[in-house]
């Protein structure tokens, strides 16, 4: 009977469960599930591929802004027509307006033609006062202001300004050339004798003048101060002094620099005379040089923008940089700073830009060549004839150009060259900017002087970034690993339940704080407190090892009444005592030790460079914000080592120490690993910290001692003033892809050790 009923009660549970799986209610259950299962896949699959499309979104974008950096100009012909006025004379100088309407043509008999620049049509001529007299010399005094002379042969010159009258007619616009004469219309009076070369400068008080008279050697200098009269608003020149020297060689260039004080005679073959001027009753020669190689000639020369840098074209198509640069001994020489190959013709004409120090130039083939020196960089070029080009002017806003050639033809250019002072060489490379003793690592990118070079090197910003990285995290790093080691390994339960969120709610603080406590409050009472700072690192670890030690010596029974895992509780006080004790005995070993002022002594004793807000001053502060960071993954990757690994180990008889050497800390190293390069890609892009207590000094020095200004704080500086599309602002876009590209391949580089290491060790 009992064999039958319990066949019954089995067919009749068979026969139920057959119904329950096969019914329609588990059919939905089945759909309900796969449904869930399917949204849950595609769901994660889209987010993810979300994430990837985001992370590739960015980067297009930034290279979308990044890339016309790079881009070479483009140079469109615009039109052609033949020489207004007729090539019967020679020019000698081209002025344009700054809408390229309007241009104005000078000639070798001071004549000035206005013409229409799409149709070369003749709008006005006008002929400067000459007096009669035949011109022998031409000089461009000041590009900026459009103001120029002329030498003649009865040795007086005239200084003359050009400029444009604008109606608008009809609502229509229409520009006319107009010359003025900002010193009178009389011829001034120099010497006696035709005057065969002419230099001028004219600054806001006075005017400065050097020329030398034909068939001699002899280089006449004149100072004059400027008088304003009180009832015609006019102004007029004073002569103030006056004094002379002989050249070693018939020059046939007469330069004198924007600041009045370097002048310069150079001949065919490019030997150049450097001459001091500065002190006018005693002028003397600086050096002789050679600014071409031997066997070539200067075929054009002329100043680059802000009348410094001599440019130097040959005939064998290359264009030479020099300037003076200052030496250990606080004189100056003529340096060659960099050259460029341009062509394989003679340069007849260089001009340069009147906004940036970029230039063109024309050669005997017919040529037309952009270029910028700072960035050392080729742009363009285009062949408009087959016939040497005789002149070049380029447009106020560098986006256009007058190109003369030799059988009397004008054409004229469109030029859109938004970045030429970006390049390669510029951002990672040494270059030597004017005024500089060496070339450099510089990034400053803006300066009140229309004359400016900008700065737009990147490795300074990429030392800085690395540098406040590394010095965080040697102060992070042995505290939150240390840290994370005791407190998954050693601690007890109770006590790591409290302590691990204690350590991991630092890292809700607000970064801004940090740097704002770090910025107002640390830097000031470190700089007052250094020698206790430094006495910390030998105080508190010798003094928690003379602790343990004494802890050892107490009887059993005291040292029994504190379980193992919480005796680091009692390290706090003592941690903070010894701290205290470091501040304190900062005036004795200040006074002992360093005079009584530590920052002084580094300064003038030690040659050690020191800024308030320091490499040491973050390294405490964005340290202090990565500890929890790395703490907590690093406790995370410990505290999960499997337990029987450690059991296992136990019982084979290790200590404890010889198990976490041998097995915890290599299973977790991949763990901990991730960590500190979490803590490091952090610290990379960390940047209130470091915008408010780095200093933001864009420097090269691993000085401890000294600032530096990191990728992230210069984007958060900049990036509100940056003109939208300029060279700067583009510029700060790369300085975002360069740190997304660092953390992108530090991250990559961790991944892929991470997973090596997990291999090794996945099989303990």
């Amino acid at each position: 009977m009992s064999s039958s009923s319990d066949n019954t009660v089995s067919s009749t549970v068979e026969s139920r469960l057959e119904n329950a799986l096969s019914g329609p209610a588990f059919e939905k259950r089945i759909r309900r599930r796969n449904l869930r299962d399917s949204i849950s896949k595609y769901g994660i699959s889209v987010g993810g591929l979300s994430v990837i499309a985001s992370v590739l979104l960015i980067m297009f974008f930034l290279f979308y802004v990044v890339v016309p950096l790079f881009m070479s100009a483009s140079i469109e012909r615009d039109k052609a027509y033949n020489l207004p006025g007729g090539n019967s004379e020679t020019s000698v100088y081209y002025g344009i307006d700054e809408y390229q309407e309007s241009a104005i043509r000078f000639t070798e008999s001071g004549k000035g033609i206005g013409f229409d620049v799409f149709t070369g049509q003749i709008s006005n001529e006008i002929q400067l006062p000459l007096n009669g007299q035949k011109v022998t010399a031409f000089t461009v005094i000041n590009e900026m202001k459009n103001v120029f002379a002329y030498g003649l042969e009865d040795g007086s010159i005239l200084i003359a300004q050009y400029g444009y009258d604008v109606t608008y007619p009809n609502d229509k616009r229409v520009i006319v050339p107009k010359v003025t004469y900002p010193f009178g219309e009389e011829p001034m009076i120099l010497g006696s004798q035709a005057i065969s070369h002419l230099a001028i400068r004219e600054s806001d008080s006075e005017v400065r003048i050097a020329w030398m008279e034909k068939g001699t050697q002899q280089v006449q200098i004149r100072q004059y101060s400027k008088v304003e009269s009180m009832l015609t608003d006019g102004i007029s020149l004073e002569e103030d002094s006056q004094a002379s020297m002989v050249a070693q060689f018939a020059p046939k260039w007469l330069l004198l620099d924007a600041s009045g004080r370097n002048l310069y005679t150079v001949n065919e073959l490019g030997k150049t005379e450097y001459f001091n001027i500065s002190d006018y009753n005693n002028p003397f020669s600086i050096e002789t040089v050679d600014l071409i190689p031997a066997g070539q000639e200067v075929t054009a020369l002329r100043f680059l923008l802000g009348e410094y840098s001599i440019m130097a074209g040959t005939d064998k198509g290359q264009v030479f940089q020099w300037f003076p640069v200052r030496q250990a001994d606080n004189t100056f020489r003529l340096q060659e700073i960099r050259s460029f190959e341009i062509s394989s013709s003679p340069i007849t004409n260089i001009a340069v830009e009147k906004g940036r120090k970029g230039f063109a130039a024309g050669d005997a083939q017919g040529e037309f060549h952009l270029l910028h020196s700072t960035a050392h960089r080729y742009l363009g070029s285009d062949r408009p004839v087959e016939n040497p080009l005789t002149m070049v002017a380029m447009a106020p806003r560098s986006n256009g150009a007058l190109v003369e050639t030799s059988d009397g033809q004008l054409v004229h250019y469109v030029i859109e060259n938004e970045h030429p002072d970006v390049s390669v060489e510029s951002l990672w490379g040494k270059v030597w900017y004017e005024g500089y003793e060496e070339p450099s690592f510089t990034w400053q990118s803006s300066s009140a002087s229309n004359d400016f070079e900008p700065k737009f090197s990147l490795m300074p910003l990429t030392w800085g970034t690395i540098k406040a990285a590394f010095y965080a995290m040697l102060f992070a790093v042995p505290i939150a690993v240390l840290a994370a080691i005791f407190t998954a390994f050693f601690m007890d339960k109770q006590t790591r339940q409290w302590v691990k969120p204690s350590v991991e709610m630092i890292e809700a603080l607000p970064t801004v704080i940090l740097g704002f406590l770090a910025g107002l409050w640390l830097a000031p009472f470190m700089e007052a407190n250094l020698p206790g700072f430094f006495a910390i690192f030998i105080v508190v670890p010798l003094g928690i090892l003379a602790f343990g030690y004494g802890w050892t010596r107490l009887p059993k029974k005291i040292r029994q009444k504190v379980l193992t895992g919480r005796r680091a509780v009692l390290m706090i006080p003592v941690v903070i005592f010894l701290g205290w004790l470091s501040l304190q005995l900062s005036s004795p070993l200040e006074n002992a030790f360093f005079g009584g002022d530590m920052r002084n002594w580094l300064t003038n004793e030690a040659g050690i460079d020191f800024d308030q807000r320091n490499a040491m001053v973050i390294g405490f502060a964005m340290g202090f914000a990565l500890i929890p960071t790395i703490f907590s993954v690093a406790e995370d990757a410990i505290y999960n080592v499997p337990s029987y690994l450690v059991n296992g180990s136990l019982a084979l008889g290790a200590s404890g120490w010889q198990t976490l050497v041998g097995v915890v800390l290599p299973t977790a190293s991949p763990g901990i690993f991730s960590a500190i390069m979490l803590g490091f890609g952090r610290g990379v892009g960390e940047t209130m910290i470091v915008l408010m207590a780095s200093g933001n000094t864009p420097l090269m020095e691993a000085n401890i001692f000294e600032g530096m200004r990191t990728l992230s704080a210069n984007l958060a500086v900049e990036m509100p003033e940056a003109e939208v599309d300029s060279s700067h602002y583009r510029v700060l876009f790369l300085a975002g892809l360069v740190l997304f590209i660092f953390t992108f391949l530090f991250n990559t580089l961790a991944e892929v050790v991470r997973q090596r290491m997990r291999r090794k060790y996945g099989s303990l």
